[in-house]
């Protein structure tokens, strides 16, 4: 919680704003995602919001255990009397109405978690938000969302995977590695306290060992009160972070294979997240999955762009960017059961509990 609160403190002074009211990434290990169908019948021929209302509903009805909680009802694809490919179907014309849609579950006591500790820092949390999925709103091009592209969000504990194909999310996955395992590397193999390893990493860190020179060297602080060591800079990057970064890509890898999603990529991969920065992160992708990689930057930003125009930035600021399409396309008034129902009343519960 004082965590919160103190970026809270910071957003209200750089922008002079008091703020009640917050959008919430979650991510995890507990995050589980699963494609589902819906079909009904078109009552008056011609497709209303009711109906999408309805078919999304059906597809939504899902056995549950009782500890799980959906996050995200994401539309893929309509169809209307057999009629495949439609993104819109409000005002077409038929009598039966089909939604393909991806389903985000995550466990309940995690999503109580962070409702609970916003609630004590008196915010109201108006949704929950998977992280990849408000990675993508900043970082990715909807050309590159329709032709097909994996999001590698690569964060401090898990490296969270997204696969957009013909605009929309086919699948959701996540990967228990991330920056933080790198830094335990750093810290173990150079026995040197973790804060020191992160600084290490940021400072000299690189995923590829051949862009670093054989004579460079870097200064390690020791444990124990002990002088400090000078290390050639080659052992810390060949030897233990390209290891890791080798390690979490084949992850990534294995992963698009086992979702069948090999072929659906035409523009590759894109990675964002903190670790991302390292110098040679994106050769080092593209030479390990074997497609085109590039490093995520938010755009679409207007103040405070030299700050958070980073990897580091890109799910807060496509948190930003999704309250924002949320509220302004109305979508609520849509689709009320994508972001309503049970996560509605599990919020209050749990806001009334407090």
């Amino acid at each position: 919680m004082a965590a919160i609160k103190q970026a809270v403190l910071e957003a209200e002074g750089m922008s002079g704003c008091e703020i009640s009211q917050v959008y919430v990434g979650i991510a995890g290990g507990h995050i589980k995602g699963i494609n589902s169908t819906g079909t009904v019948a078109v009552k008056d021929k011609e497709v209303r919001g009711s109906d999408v209302a309805e078919v999304l509903k059906l597809a939504r009805a899902i056995a549950l255990p009782a500890e799980r909680h959906i996050v995200h009802v994401l539309p893929q694809e309509y169809k209307i009397d057999g009629q495949d490919g439609v993104r819109e179907p409000l005002g077409m014309c038929g009598v039966r109405l089909e939604a393909r849609v991806h389903i985000v579950t995550a466990a309940a006591a995690a999503m109580q978690n962070v409702i609970k500790c916003c609630t004590r820092c008196e915010l109201e949390v108006l949704d929950i938000v998977l992280e990849p999925l408000a990675s993508g709103e900043a970082v990715l091009e909807e050309d590159e969302k329709g032709l097909g592209v994996a999001l590698v969000d690569i964060g401090g504990g898990t490296t969270d995977i997204a696969i957009f194909t013909e605009g929309s999310v086919a699948h959701t996955s996540v990967i228990p590695l991330g920056g933080y395992q790198i830094t335990s590397d750093i810290a173990f193999g150079l026995r040197t306290p973790p804060h020191e390893a992160e600084k290490i990493k940021h400072q000299w860190g690189c995923a590829l060992a051949s862009m670093v020179g054989e004579d460079e060297t870097i200064q390690v602080a020791s444990v124990g009160g002990r002088a400090p060591r000078v290390l050639p800079r080659q052992v810390l990057c060949r030897d233990i972070i390209q290891p890791r970064i080798e390690e979490i890509f084949s992850f990534v890898k294995a992963e698009i294979a086992r979702l069948g999603c090999d072929d659906l990529l035409a523009s590759g991969a894109v990675i964002t997240g903190g670790s991302t920065q390292l110098p040679g992160m994106a050769e080092l992708g593209e030479d390990i999955l074997g497609i085109p990689v590039r490093l995520g930057i938010p755009r679409g930003v207007g103040g405070l762009a030299d700050v958070v125009k980073s990897p580091s930035f890109a799910t807060s600021v496509g948190l930003v960017q999704y309250a924002a399409n949320l509220q302004g396309s109305q979508m609520r008034d849509v689709s009320p059961p994508a972001r309503g129902g049970l996560f509605g009343r599990f919020r209050r519960v749990i806001s009334n509990a407090f």
